[in-house]
């Protein structure tokens, strides 16, 4: 084991409503210029419709339209295109691998976990869209904590996304006894992330194993953001430590 060293980077987690706006518009050019106004090095996206028969799907206009590398978690199809969980990062992907959080007859999910190379070092981020029942969550948070504290992947890991949770409920509590939770009351005045133009929600968190610093938090609240999806991206910037 070496010294250690820092870096800094700017991580978001942004559920994109199938880039379905409160208009009733599906623009995934407004989505991507949403994207490009928080500028962030990676970002993970829930609710993204893929590929299809017919089209390349919202993760590749978007990904096309910030210049930024991408991969896709399937969790379904929806009217026949993909649909599920995507990464987008201005950093080599080194690794993609996807593990079922499905629970008996509710929608299929999963967690996506992409391995980010910055030079020698290797991140883990893990992008969750958790289910909307209470019993499945509490099935997915345990799914959740057992793939993440697998030991052979050793951190600094990030587990962001979409927990859909109302309250502080029982997924939040099972992470949070195993992971450290980055506390958006500290760092927000406006912490909750939906929907967009009227948060009263706070379904979207940030966790993490290592050594992680939260630098700032953004939660633009720009017309555009609370426009373009039923939920606001939520913008860390994080000093990490690489041994």
């Amino acid at each position: 084991m070496g010294e250690g060293h820092w870096r800094t980077l700017r991580v978001a987690t942004y559920n994109v409503h199938r880039c379905r706006g409160l208009d009733g518009r599906t623009s995934p050019q407004r989505i991507a210029e949403v994207i490009r106004s928080v500028e962030p090095d990676v970002i993970a996206l829930q609710e993204v419709i893929g590929a299809g028969p017919t089209s390349g799907g919202h993760a590749e206009e978007i990904g096309a339209a910030l210049g930024m590398g991408w991969v896709m978690a399937s969790a379904r199809h929806l009217r026949g295109c993909l649909f599920g969980n995507v990464v987008l990062s201005r950093l080599p992907i080194r690794h993609h691998t996807q593990y079922d959080l499905s629970w008996k007859t509710c929608e299929p999910r999963n967690c996506q976990r992409v391995d980010i190379a910055l030079d020698n070092d290797t991140l883990h981020l893990y992008n969750v869209h958790l289910g909307t029942a209470f019993l499945e969550r509490r099935h997915q948070a345990g799914r959740l904590s057992t793939i993440v504290h697998d030991r052979r992947i050793e951190p600094p890991k990030i587990v962001l996304g979409d927990f859909n949770e109302w309250m502080k409920g029982l997924a939040t509590t099972m992470l949070s006894e195993r992971l450290q939770s980055i506390d958006l009351r500290t760092h927000l005045r406006r912490r909750r992330t939906y929907p967009g133009v009227f948060p009263v929600l706070h379904l979207d968190h940030i966790y993490y194993d290592g050594q992680v610093e939260v630098v700032k938090l953004e939660l633009p609240r720009t017309r555009l953001a609370l426009m373009a999806s039923d939920h606001l991206p939520l913008v860390a910037e994080l000093k990490i430590r690489f041994d």
